[in-house]
């Protein structure tokens, strides 16, 4: 489909998942949707320019998804609303697992922020960012998703996408309530899966306070019977590990003068157990019968948070004035259990077990400083930002050869990565110039020092030597205001990825035994040069966007063998060595028809590949994907219903044998219904209820990065959520 029709389609039949809903402007967390009537098309974001500002407004491509989104769709977690998004994708499979995938890249090239504030972890693999389930669902005031580089504001990791979570912060209004509350419980048929939730604010005066907290369990769910690709189940199959059993509780203090100077303080925490990426037997799938699970079977999550933020102050320098600072602890338990067999003619019994585990806590301070200063047709920010991760953590292995003779484990506790530290400082700066009525620019640069050191460490006798690196970035976004309802945007710039602590200094066999990985600590960063053309129009009844990119990721971080071997396991090292492209186009909209109907639809399409080596098939999303709504909601805002339709396109960009389903992924097309509404108030406390039924057709798929290593979505399932509030 070219980028041509896709827009004509969009426009004909009217476009979609954008999900731009009206949100608060001023930054409370009141739920102003809760007695809206109809659905708007206006959104506010205030990821992409610091500053709450319309999207139509914005020359990057932004989506929002609010709190009514959140509140009717019931997620397990807030990546589970980014599947019917352009240009955004899900990796991971679960209950709490799943993770972003922004235009074809993911896991450290995608920044997760809670509140502006960075969540990635750099102890993590490079496939692998931090998990968006530690923010619980509850806390959410709404998503913010930008497509495309953002260094300049947010420095390392942004280099394919930013996913910013904002959280609820109660009302300073003095026409708010003093006091307001909730209690949910929600059902999901996928996995048994049961969730309570609570949550209090109230009001004193310039003091607003928060509490919630929340506790699920599931476990794991079945997968549909049916063919996908080479894969045939003849019954309904389990998918293991997909369980978690999880809980969440935050306090949140606030105070604010009359003059719209305030501060904050926020304490929050995140503990689960039994978590995993999920599997199903080999033996069900043919191919490679080595059988690998991987597990988290504890993960604790701590942070703690205070800023302080001025009201107009008037100076030369600043009209505002924010600061912010944060301390988190993360601490979790990875476990991986292998055991390949050996195969014909040995029993099924005899092969190799390796059992590895590994616990790390990284602890992370950072603080974010920054001022805003307007003049007659020009808004800068500028400021600081700093984060310092300390990493420790202990390794313990062991393999074991059965079918000769008595088994005999040997075991290893040496550690593979040392107590390491990576420390992060920035300066920034942004401009958003009206040069005329019709025409703005937002320009900006940012220079950031990144150093990392490897610590004397029990166990390891030589540590690889630190380094330190500085790297400098710009971007640059023009919109021009063809017609009232017309904007006409562009964008250009640089973006940027520090390698993270495994990538330099990860000295060890491989988890899964079969190779060995020596530390590269001076390994350069990634960068990456990003342009986007697109248009916006909004009216009253219609909202539309199309963009076209390119991402360009020099001195890509690849693993590489060097044709060694040590302890007769061939030896590979990260290198810089890749020049990895995407590119692609998106289209959205949405529209308001008569009578409460809301129809929409949106397509994207991406293809990445190695510049250096085309016959290395990089692509781990989807190659097209079509989504279509239609909506319903009653004018007195009691009920409402929506369908979606979602279809993923053929995906032959994969390494010949690589997954079980064969060397193309088939198209799939799934269908959803949900709905609900307020069923009664009744003395003040009034009840709301939600349904769901997801995968309607029952059919067998998995998202595209998740089938190479074979885990597809639950059958058939029903969610129901059921809230009293008052």
């Amino acid at each position: 489909m070219t980028l041509s029709a896709a827009a004509f389609i969009l426009v004909t039949t009217v476009a979609g998942a954008q999900q731009a809903t009206s949100v608060p402007s001023n930054g409370d967390g009141a739920d102003s949707t809760r007695t809206r009537k109809s659905t708007s098309l206006t959104a506010v974001t205030v990821t992409a320019t610091r500053r709450a500002t319309d999207v139509q407004a914005v020359p990057t491509p932004v989506s929002v998804l609010d709190s009514t989104v959140l509140r009717e769709r019931q997620p397990n977690t807030a990546a589970d609303l980014l599947r019917e998004l352009p240009g955004v994708d899900v990796i991971g499979t679960g209950t709490n697992q799943a993770r972003p995938s922004i235009r074809g890249q993911r896991g450290q090239r995608i920044l997760l922020l809670q509140d502006g504030l960075r969540l990635n972890n750099a102890r993590r693999q490079q496939d692998f960012g931090e998990i968006p389930g530690i923010v619980d669902v509850a806390t959410i005031q709404r998503v913010e998703v930008v497509r495309g580089p953002a260094s300049v504001l947010y420095g390392t990791d942004a280099i394919g996408g930013v996913m910013n979570i904002i959280t609820k912060v109660p009302s300073f209004a003095k026409d708010a309530p003093t006091t307001a509350g909730s209690i949910g419980y929600r059902y999901g048929s996928a996995g048994e899966l049961t969730r309570g939730e609570a949550s209090f604010s109230a009001r004193a005066g310039s003091f607003v306070l928060l509490a919630t907290g929340a506790k699920r369990d599931a476990a794991n769910y079945k997968a549909p019977a049916g063919r996908y690709g080479n894969i045939n189940l003849a019954d309904d199959v389990a998918l293991s590990n997909a369980g978690v059993n999880d809980k969440n509780a935050s306090m949140y203090l606030g105070w604010r003068y009359k003059t719209g100077t305030g501060a904050f303080v926020r304490a929050e925490t995140y503990d689960a157990r039994n978590a995993g990426f999920g599997y199903i037997d080999p033996a069900l799938l043919g191919g490679d019968p080595t059988k690998i699970q991987i597990t988290y079977p504890t993960q604790h999550f701590t942070k703690w948070s205070t800023g302080f933020s001025t009201g107009p102050i008037n100076a030369k320098v600043a009209d505002k004035v924010d600061f912010t600072a944060y301390r988190q602890v993360n601490g979790r338990d990875l476990a991986q259990s292998i055991f390949a067999p050996f195969g014909e003619p040995f029993p099924l019994t005899t092969g190799v077990d390796i059992q590895t585990r590994n616990h790390t806590d990284l602890t992370t301070s950072g603080l974010r400083a920054e001022a805003t200063k307007v003049f007659a047709r020009d808004i800068i920010v500028y400021g600081v930002d700093y984060f310092h991760d300390n990493a420790v953590g202990r390794d313990s292995s062991q393999t074991t050869v059965f079918g000769f003779g008595p088994p005999k484990p040997k075991s290893k506790n040496t550690p593979s990565l040392p107590t390491t530290t990576l420390a992060s400082a920035g300066i920034f700066m942004q401009n958003d110039l009206r040069l005329h009525d019709r025409v703005s620019l937002i320009v900006g640069g940012r220079w950031q020092r990144v150093s990392s050191k490897a610590l004397p460490t029990t166990g390891i006798a030589t540590v690889p030597p630190g380094d330190v690196q500085s790297t400098a970035v710009f971007a640059t976004n023009a919109l021009f205001k063809l017609t009232s309802q017309l904007n006409l945007v562009a964008s250009v710039g640089r973006g940027f990825r520090a390698p993270n602590l495994v990538e330099r200094y990860f000295n060890g066999p491989t988890p899964e035994g079969s190779a060995y990985q020596s530390a590269t600590p001076g390994l350069q960063p990634e960068r990456s040069f990003n342009t986007d053309l697109g248009a916006k129009f909004r009216s009253d009844r219609v909202a539309v966007e199309a963009f076209v990119y390119r991402n360009d990721i020099r001195d890509a971080v690849r693993i590489s063998a060097t044709g060694a071997k040590i302890n007769n396991l061939p030896e590979y090292r990260n290198v810089n060595v890749g020049k990895l492209r995407a590119n692609g186009w998106e289209a959205s909209g949405t529209m308001l028809l008569n009578h409460g109907v809301t129809v929409g639809a949106n397509y994207s399409h991406v293809k990445s590949s190695n510049l250096l080596d085309r016959s290395s098939p990089v692509g781990d999303t989807y190659s097209s994907k079509v989504v279509g709504t239609l909506g319903w909601r009653a004018a007195s805002g009691r009920i409402w219903a929506e369908y979606v339709v979602r279809r993923n396109g053929e995906l032959k960009d994969i390494a010949a044998g690589s997954s079980p389903v064969g060397n193309v992924l088939p198209a799939f097309v799934v269908h959803g219904i949900r709905g609900g509404g307020h069923l009664f108030t009744l003395r003040g406390v009034r009840q709301d209820l939600d349904i769901q039924v997801n995968n309607l057709t029952n059919r067998l798929y998995a998202e595209a990065a998740n089938a190479g290593f074979f885990r597809p979505e639950p059958r058939r399932n029903i969610v129901v959520a059921l809230r009293s509030s008052f």
